[in-house]
């Protein structure tokens, strides 16, 4: 597992390691609006996750995933707020992305 100082020295390493398309959340899974795609949660995998706090203010805290996908073999990264999903997506996208908090 690696470790980094900011998100973004998460993403440019993660970008140079083949991750790099930008996902977004949305409530039933993730978008890739630069390839027009859409992923289920059951159609993609997060390989790494990375947690960033806040330094004076927690809610400036976000977390970077790496995603992997089976459909078009494609690595990306999703960037959040720490736990600000929580209350806009589905119970399946929802339990995904938890699993990887604890």
């Amino acid at each position: 597992m690696h470790v980094y100082d900011t998100v973004s020295d998460a993403l440019t390493d993660l970008d140079g390691r083949g991750y790099n398309l930008d996902f977004n959340l949305t409530p039933d899974g993730l978008e890739c609006k630069s390839i027009d795609l859409f992923l289920m949660p059951e159609e993609f995998e997060i390989e790494e996750v990375y947690r960033f706090e806040g330094m004076t203010d927690p809610a400036d805290s976000s977390v970077v995933y790496a995603i992997s996908s089976n459909v078009g073999n494609l690595k990306g990264v999703l960037v959040d707020g720490y736990g600000v999903y929580a209350e806009n997506v589905s119970p399946e996208l929802l339990n995904k992305l938890k699993i990887h908090h604890q």
